[in-house]
C-alpha cells in the first residue's frame, strides 16, 4: 500500500488541515507537545521541532483523500506507520487482568471450634426454636410498661445513636477505599503575571543590542487525571478490609441493640421486684411494731420480761434499717432505665415511681443448637469480621513489597502574553506513567508486615474465645434459669405453708386456745417467707432475660435512628 511521504511538518499540516473534517486523539509515547488550536481542532504549531509522537486518528478522511489508507490508521512524521486502532485493547486488558490478582491474599487463620451437639443445662421439655422467634422476646411478659420502655430506648438510647453513626462512617469508609481502585479526575487551573531579573531578552537596534525584561501573563487550565493500577491487589484487599470493618460496625450495632433490650427489661423486672419486696417489708415493719407494742403490755403485766422487749426493739430497727436501702434501690433502676431511655433522670420518676406487680407470663424458654450461635450472636459475628478485616489489612501490607504502576494525564488549553512579542494560545496536553518498586527502607515493610501478622493472630485468638465465652452464657443462662425456678417453688410452697400456720395461729387466738404473739409470729414468718419469694420470682423472670441476652435476641427489632 502506497504512503504518502511529507518532507516537513509544515507539508504535513498543510495537508491534514485541508483534508481531515473529523476529531482525533494523540498518543503520547514519553515526550510532551503542544499543538495550536485552528478552526475548532487541534493541530501541530506550524515550525514546531520534529517531535516524535504517534498520532491515532479516528473518523473518515475526505476531500479525495483515500480512506483505505487515512482511516484509522497512525501516520507518523516523514513516514507511514502501519498499526491497527485495537491494539492498546490487549494491553489494557493485561492491566486488568493483572489488578484482578491477588498473590498476598491471606487465608482465613480461624481454628473452627466443634460445638457440642445439645446444651448440657437445657430444659429437657423445651422445643426447638428458630431466630425469629428471638425478635421481639419481651413481648412474651405481656406487659404493656415494658413494651412502651423498649420501644422509647430503641428511638432516643444514645448508645444505638452512636453505634448507627459508627455504622455511616464505615460505610462511607468503604467508598473511600473503593475509590482508589479507579482514575482520579481533577480540573486545574491558574494563572498569573512575571518579570524576572533573571530573563533578560536582547533585541537589536540602531545602537546594536537593547536589553530589556519583558513582563510575562500568563494563564492555564484543564483536565488532570491519575490511575494507580493495582497490580497486586493491594488496593482490592484494603478495600475488602474496609468492607469487612463496615460489616462489623453493623454487627456492633447489633449487639449494642441486643444488650440494651436485655438491660431495659431487666432493670425494669428488678424495679418490680423490688418494689414488691418494699411494699412486703412495710408490712412486715407494722406487724413487728404491733409485735413490740404487745410484748410492752405484757412485760407491765409480768407476762413478758425486758430482755424480750430488747429483742424485739432490736429485730424491728434492723427491718426498717432495709427500707431505705430497698428504696435507693428503686431509685437508682429508675435512673438507670431513663438513661437507658434517653431522658433525664427526674422524667422517669413519676411514670415508674408507682408499684406494680411483676408480670404475670413469661416468654418462652428458647431452645437453639450451639450452631445456631454462630448466626445469631452479634459478638461473634463481630469477631469474625475483624478476622477477615486483619487478614485482608496483611495481604495489603506484604503487597508494599512488589512494584507500583502509576499512570498519569493531563490536557487543556494555556495563553502566553509578553510584552513586546505577538500572544500565543496553545492547547497542551501531558501523558506519562512510573513504575517504583521499594529497594531499601531499613526493614520498615517487613516490620509492618510482621505487626500485622502478629495482630492477625490476636483477633483470631479473640474469635476463638468469643465463641467459647458465648458457650458458657448460654450454660449459664440455663444454669440460672432451672436453680432460680427450682427456688422459686420451693419459696412458693414455704409461702403457703406459712400462710396456712398464720391461719391456724389466728384461729387459736380467737378460741383462746393460743396467745397474741403467737398470731404475731405466724405473721411475721409470713412475711419473711413472701419477701423471699418475691425474690426468687424476680431471679426466675432475669434468668428468662439472660437466655434470651445469651442467644443474641432481639437484634432484628427496628430501630428508628
Amino acid at each position: 500500500m502506497n504512503r504518502p511521504y511529507f518532507s516537513s511538518p509544515r507539508a504535513a499540516l498543510t495537508f491534514m488541515h485541508k483534508s481531515i473534517q473529523d476529531r482525533y486523539f494523540d498518543l503520547d509515547v514519553g515526550r510532551n507537545k503542544t499543538a495550536r488550536r485552528q478552526q475548532g481542532w487541534a493541530f501541530p504549531a506550524i515550525g514546531a521541532p520534529e517531535t516524535p509522537v504517534l498520532r491515532l486518528t479516528r473518523g473518515q478522511a475526505y476531500s479525495g483523500l483515500r480512506r483505505d489508507v487515512y482511516n484509522d490508521e497512525r501516520v507518523a512524521w516523514g513516514r507511514g506507520v502501519n498499526m491497527s486502532h485495537w491494539l492498546p485493547i490487549p494491553i489494557m486488558a493485561m492491566l486488568l487482568c493483572l489488578s484482578a490478582c491477588t498473590p498476598t491474599r491471606v487465608d482465613n487463620p480461624m481454628n473452627l471450634i466443634t460445638p457440642p451437639k445439645d446444651w448440657q443445662h437445657a430444659p429437657a421439655t423445651q422445643t426447638q426454636s428458630n431466630p425469629a422467634d428471638l425478635k421481639e422476646w419481651w413481648k412474651g411478659f405481656q406487659d404493656p410498661t415494658l413494651n412502651a420502655l423498649i420501644d422509647q430506648a430503641l428511638a432516643n438510647n444514645h448508645d444505638l445513636r452512636s453505634a448507627v453513626a459508627r455504622v455511616r462512617e464505615a460505610k462511607a469508609m468503604t467508598t473511600v477505599a473503593d475509590s482508589t481502585l479507579y482514575p482520579s479526575i481533577d480540573l486545574y487551573a491558574s494563572g498569573g503575571r512575571e518579570k524576572k531579573i533573571d530573563r533578560i531578552i536582547g533585541v537589536p537596534n540602531n545602537q546594536g543590542i537593547g536589553l530589556f525584561t519583558p513582563t510575562a501573563d500568563m494563564i492555564t487550565g484543564g483536565l488532570s487525571a491519575r490511575w494507580e493500577i493495582d497490580l497486586f491487589g493491594a488496593r482490592q484487599l484494603e478495600a475488602e478490609a474496609a468492607a469487612a470493618q463496615a460489616e462489623g460496625a453493623e454487627q456492633a450495632l447489633h449487639a449494642a441493640q441486643a444488650g440494651l433490650l436485655a438491660q431495659v427489661a431487666t432493670h425494669y423486672l428488678e424495679l418490680r421486684g423490688v418494689q414488691l419486696r418494699t411494699d412486703i417489708l412495710r408490712k412486715n415493719i407494722v406487724v413487728q411494731r404491733e409485735y413490740l407494742r404487745a410484748l410492752k403490755a405484757f412485760n407491765r403485766t409480768g407476762l413478758a420480761n425486758q430482755s424480750a422487749v430488747a429483742r424485739q426493739e432490736t429485730l424491728l430497727h434492723t427491718t426498717a434499717g432495709t427500707l431505705p436501702t430497698l428504696t435507693a434501690i428503686c431509685s437508682n433502676l429508675i435512673h438507670r432505665l431513663a438513661v437507658l431511655l434517653g431522658e433525664p433522670p427526674e422524667n422517669m420518676q413519676n411514670r415508674l415511681a408507682h408499684a406494680e406487680p411483676l408480670p404475670a407470663n413469661s416468654p418462652g424458654i428458647p431452645r437453639l443448637l450451639p450452631t445456631a450461635l454462630l448466626e445469631q450472636r452479634p459478638d461473634l459475628r463481630v469477631a469474625q469480621t475483624e478476622v477477615a478485616a486483619m487478614a485482608a489489612r496483611l495481604g495489603a501490607a506484604r503487597a508494599d513489597l512488589l512494584p507500583k504502576l502509576v499512570l498519569s494525564a493531563s490536557g487543556g488549553f494555556g495563553a502566553l502574553a509578553s510584552s513586546g512579542f505577538s500572544s500565543i494560545a496553545e492547547s497542551v496536553y501531558t501523558l506519562g506513567s512510573g513504575l517504583t518498586a521499594p529497594i531499601f527502607n531499613a526493614g520498615r515493610i517487613q516490620a509492618h508486615i510482621t505487626a500485622f501478622d502478629a495482630r492477625l493472630d490476636q483477633v483470631a485468638a479473640n474469635y476463638e474465645k468469643t465463641f467459647l465465652l458465648a458457650l458458657e452464657d448460654v450454660e449459664n443462662a440455663y444454669v440460672a434459669h432451672v436453680s432460680s425456678l427450682e427456688r422459686r417453688d420451693r419459696m412458693t410452697e414455704a409461702e403457703t405453708s406459712a400462710e396456712e400456720a398464720y391461719r391456724l395461729a389466728n384461729g387459736l387466738y380467737r378460741h383462746g386456745a393460743d396467745d397474741y404473739l403467737s398470731v404475731l409470729d405466724a405473721q411475721r414468718t409470713q412475711l419473711a417467707v413472701a419477701d423471699e419469694r418475691a425474690k426468687a420470682a424476680t431471679e426466675s423472670y432475669v434468668a428468662v432475660v439472660s437466655i434470651y441476652r445469651a442467644f443474641g435476641g432481639g437484634w432484628g427489632a427496628e430501630v428508628s435512628h
